[in-house]
This record gives C-alpha cells, sequence and structure tokens, in this order.
C-alpha cells in the first residue's frame, strides 16, 4: 500500500486537482494588475477594521485596473451567527465598498471563481488535501484531546516550547498501512500537514508593509482538514488564493508571525505564493495604554455604530484613508472636489507600527466632509437616518422647503459651516430654527459680556423700532448694528473698544450676541444675518418681544 491508495481510502470521491486548476483558470488581466480580497468570518457584527481593509483594498485594485473580491471565511461554524453573511454585505453596502466578485447573498455569489464561500467549497478542499497526502506532504493523525492534552503537560513540564512538531508529532511517522488499519477500524482522525521545517533555520521575507522580516521556519504539523472535514484557515485560505488568483494578502499585522507556515505551504503545495502586506493594527488609546481596538470594549469597532450615530460613510472612509496614507490628508485640503478613489494610495507607504484610531479626529474630518455637501445632501442624508433612528427629526423635516433653506445657512461659500459632525449631531443644532422647540423647552441665555437686564432690554428695544428691516442687505444689517451700538454708548468698532476699554461699556461684537442669544438662546450659531433671513420678521420680532417680555 502507497501514499495514494492512503489518499484514496480518505478521499475516495474527491476529483483530481487539475479539474480545479482548468475550472479556475488564470486570470487575464493587465500587467501589474492587483487582485485582493477581504475575507472576514460570519461570526457577529462586522469590525470596522473590515472596512478598512475593503477600502484600502478596492482603492489598490481600482487603480491597477484589477479585481477586489469578498470571500467568506466560515470554516468555524460553532462561532458563526445566524445572518452572518448578510450582515457583512449589507455593511460594505453601507460605506460604499462595492466587490467585483463574491458572495451576494447567502447562498449565491457573482464571478466566476466562486463559491466565495468556504463552507461551499469543502470538495475542493479535500481534493487539495488528498494531493497533499499523495505526495506524503499531509497524513492522518489519531490523536484524541486526551492525548494532545498529555504531550503538552510534558512540555510545559520540560520548558520546552509546545505544539505538534518532530518527535512530539506522534502519528507523523505511522506507516500507510497503520493508518489504514486505524480508518477501517472506525478511529477518529484529522488530517496534518507533515512540514518539512526546522526551527534552528530562518527564513527571510519581505512584506509589502513591514519590509525585510526574519522568521524562524516553521516546524509545526498544523491541522489542514478538522474532523468535520472542513480545512482551517491555514489551508483553506492557501487553496483558495491560489485558485482565485490573488496577488497580495491584506491582513491585520497580528497575522505577521503566520508567514513562515504559509509560505511553507504555498512551496510544499507547489503555488507560487501572493505577496503579503501586513497593516497596522487599529489601536485605541486607553487611560495612556494603547490597546486594540475591540467590540467587546469599543462601541465604535463595529459598523453598525456609525449608521447609528449617523457618521456619513464618506467621512468614516477619508478618516481611515488618513490613517492608510499619512499624505491623504494634505492630498484632500489640496484637492476638496476630487473622488477619494483618485488619491494615488500606495500599500507600501502605510504606517509599519499601531494605527491609532481616534474618534474625536474622525468627527472633525466628518465636520469637514458635511460641510461640503450642498443643503439638499444634507436634508436627504438626514431625513433617511432620522427615518430610521430619530422620528421626532424625522417629523421636524417634513417641511423640506423650510428644512432646505435651514440647511443652507452658511453652505455653498468659501467658509461654510462646520457644526454638524454626524447625523444625531442634527436636532441639537436646527431645532432653535422651529418655534415649536424653542418655546417648547427652557432655555438658557447666557448674554455673557451684556448681562445687565435693563442694557439687553434697552439694545432689543431700540433694534426693533430703530434698526431691524428684513430686507437690509448683510452689509446694511451689520452697519445698523453699529450704528445702534453707538447710540447706546458701545464701541462701533472692537479695535476701538481695545484702544480705549475704559471709554466703553462694550463693543459692537456684544451688542450683537445679545441679539444672537435673545433669538437663538445660543452664544454660537452659524451666521446671524442668515438667521434671521429664514426666521423671518414675524418671528424675529416676536422672540425678541418675548424676551424683554421674560427680562421683566
Amino acid at each position: 500500500m502507497d501514499y495514494k491508495d492512503l489518499a484514496n481510502l480518505i478521499f475516495p470521491d474527491a476529483k483530481e486537482i487539475s479539474y480545479y486548476e482548468e475550472k479556475y483558470p488564470r486570470r487575464n488581466l493587465p500587467e501589474g494588475a492587483m487582485v485582493l480580497r477581504v475575507a472576514p468570518s460570519p461570526t457577529g457584527n462586522v469590525h470596522i477594521g473590515t472596512i478598512y481593509q475593503a477600502l484600502i483594498n478596492r482603492i489598490a485594485t481600482k487603480k491597477t485596473n484589477g479585481v477586489f473580491y469578498v470571500r467568506i471565511e466560515d470554516t468555524d461554524q460553532k462561532r458563526e451567527i445566524e445572518g452572518g453573511i448578510s450582515q457583512i454585505i449589507k455593511s460594505l453596502k453601507d460605506f460604499d465598498i462595492y466587490p467585483d466578485e463574491g458572495m451576494t447573498t447567502e447562498e449565491e455569489w457573482s464571478g466566476e471563481y466562486g463559491p466565495y464561500k468556504q463552507s461551499m467549497r469543502k470538495e475542493i478542499y479535500q481534493a487539495y488535501a488528498k494531493y497533499m497526502i499523495e505526495q506524503g506532504k499531509a497524513y492522518p493523525c489519531f490523536c484524541s484531546q486526551e492525548e494532545l492534552d498529555e504531550i503538552r503537560e510534558k512540555q510545559m513540564a520540560a520548558k520546552i516550547r509546545p505544539g505538534y512538531y518532530g518527535v512530539w508529532a506522534k502519528y507523523r511517522t505511522l506507516s500507510v498501512e497503520e493508518a489504514a488499519e486505524k480508518i477501517k477500524n472506525g478511529e477518529k482522525y484529522i488530517i496534518r500537514f507533515k512540514s518539512p521545517g526546522r526551527e534552528d533555520r530562518k527564513i527571510k521575507h519581505k512584506d509589502v508593509i513591514k519590509g525585510n522580516v526574519e522568521f524562524p521556519e516553521n516546524d509545526q504539523d498544523i491541522v489542514i482538514i478538522k474532523a468535520d472535514g472542513l480545512p482551517t484557515y491555514h489551508f483553506a485560505h492557501i487553496v483558495d488564493d491560489h485558485l482565485m488568483g490573488t496577488t497580495h494578502v491584506t491582513r491585520g499585522d497580528e497575522w505577521l508571525s503566520s508567514v513562515p507556515l504559509h509560505l511553507q505551504l504555498f512551496q510544499e503545495i507547489g503555488f507560487k505564493a501572493p505577496k503579503y502586506a501586513h497593516t497596522p493594527t487599529l489601536l485605541k488609546n486607553d487611560n495612556g495604554n494603547k490597546r486594540k481596538i475591540s467590540k467587546r470594549k469599543d462601541a465604535e469597532a463595529a459598523t453598525s455604530y456609525y449608521l447609528e450615530e449617523g457618521i456619513p460613510a464618506q467621512a468614516v472612509k477619508e478618516y481611515l484613508l488618513n490613517i492608510a496614507n499619512s499624505s491623504f490628508e494634505n492630498w484632500r485640503r489640496a484637492n476638496p472636489d476630487k473622488q477619494i478613489e483618485e488619491f494615488d494610495f500606495q500599500l507600501n507607504k502605510m504606517s509599519v507600527s499601531g494605527a491609532l484610531f481616534d474618534m474625536v479626529k474622525l468627527l472633525d474630518v466628518s465636520k469637514i466632509v458635511i460641510s461640503r455637501m450642498t443643503a439638499e445632501e444634507v436634508y436627504e442624508k438626514a431625513s433617511k437616518w432620522a427615518l430610521q433612528y430619530n422620528t421626532e427629526l424625522s417629523k421636524l423635516l417634513e417641511d423640506k422647503e423650510y428644512a432646505l433653506k435651514v440647511f443652507g445657512i452658511e453652505r455653498g461659500n468659501k467658509k461654510p459651516r462646520k457644526d454638524i459632525s454626524k447625523w444625531s449631531d442634527v436636532m441639537d443644532n436646527i431645532d432653535y430654527m422651529y418655534d415649536e422647540y424653542f418655546y417648547g423647552k427652557e432655555q438658557n441665555y447666557d448674554y455673557q459680556v451684556i448681562n445687565d437686564k435693563e442694557d439687553i432690554k434697552n439694545i432689543l428695544k431700540l433694534y426693533i423700532e430703530k434698526y431691524y428691516d428684513e430686507n437690509d442687505d448683510k452689509q446694511a444689517w451689520f452697519d445698523k448694528i453699529k450704528e445702534l451700538a453707538g447710540e447706546l454708548g458701545y464701541a462701533k468698532e472692537v479695535k476701538e473698544f481695545k484702544a480705549n476699554p475704559d471709554q466703553y461699556k462694550a463693543h459692537v461684537g456684544d451688542v450683537s450676541t445679545v441679539l444672537r442669544v435673545a433669538l437663538t438662546a445660543r452664544t454660537n450659531t452659524p451666521d446671524m444675518y442668515e438667521i434671521m433671513k429664514v426666521l423671518g420678521k414675524d418671528t424675529v420680532i416676536n422672540r425678541l418681544e418675548k424676551e424683554i417680555e421674560r427680562l421683566g
């Protein structure tokens, strides 16, 4: 009996690998085209790291006229959640990241190299595992959990490296006949890779991002096919990346230590290995210490967080590109109207060390992204978010014509308003523009410098009686506030006040603040002239008169 007989005994129905090599031919792509994939597991809420990887892969492949595909790695079926694949597909769509190939539903896919779900490719892995057994490069292992625990205990007691390797690989040297007899007797087994490596030898590898790295060779006889007939990640991704024509594997740098094993598997099975690019881990500052961003500890680790908060997908992507290539921020500043796909993204220019994920910075980016939107875009996106997450805001925005005027304040000019960082901010940012909300809650009128009630009433009364004209243009409006300030003994210019502070009670800016607070109950708002134009004469007069009345 030889290795081929043993392989046939284990996998009697598996096809020759030549069948799959013909079925999945080499891709016909232009020179330099990259074939990249994102390969999440359907085990829960989609991690922001998946979007990070998908984004850089999508941009890199578009730039090189390559292919970006999504492969679902679901061989660990104990951890899989119902609807997990649909969640992954939806998350990518939510962030406007569209693959060229991959799963489109839980069971369907688009592309010539499918299925793109590992649990549907069982027969393919078994064909290649059978080939490895025929070559004497894989073998059945009959170790029970008790035997594995015993091996580990002995290794720990002897203070040597744990694992299934060398003399500790109990069934590695079992003869073909002995192995066949055990199988025929119904003994349970798995398939292990027979590693030719030695730990005292080194391998040198050039990672696209990390540069030159050196590791001990892999000598572990890892499991390649589990007891349920499905492959482990290590073996499945070798077969899939070969058949799907992956040119570069981008993945988190926690996988860097697996490079010796994966390169060895590619070599032993006879495939050309893709290039590896280990991206920096997304980190979070936790009381001065940096740690990996975690779905268990950090709400922002899950993609659902950004939908619920109403942070635009575009803002998240721009922030992630800031992390990926530090030159993106300057490029965006110089090219505010260009699509992010036009940015010259380079995998090899990614940071070598971990990338700090900063929500404050992300929200700053989001403010800029929203500030570039038209009033119509803000209205549409805020309304769509509100329909799902805030019925109160949704109702408020039913009067589209008025809402567009509100969102149009200080928008479309050289320095647009940057007061909205996410759609969940919108209600607090605009409710004072609606009388039912302005009068419907207790307001805190913080008048700041000019805070004497009589002084405030005098300013408001004089403004209504003499200076307010709804038909004034912006210059005339501001000139009248200056005149009002001068008539009541305030400096008409800020520089006048600074030059002679003892001559004046306050200056025109402080007078303007009185009007702002009386009208909006806020000290910081977008442009006051535009606010008054949108509110209209009746509302302006009514609010000022009610405030005079409130002051007594």
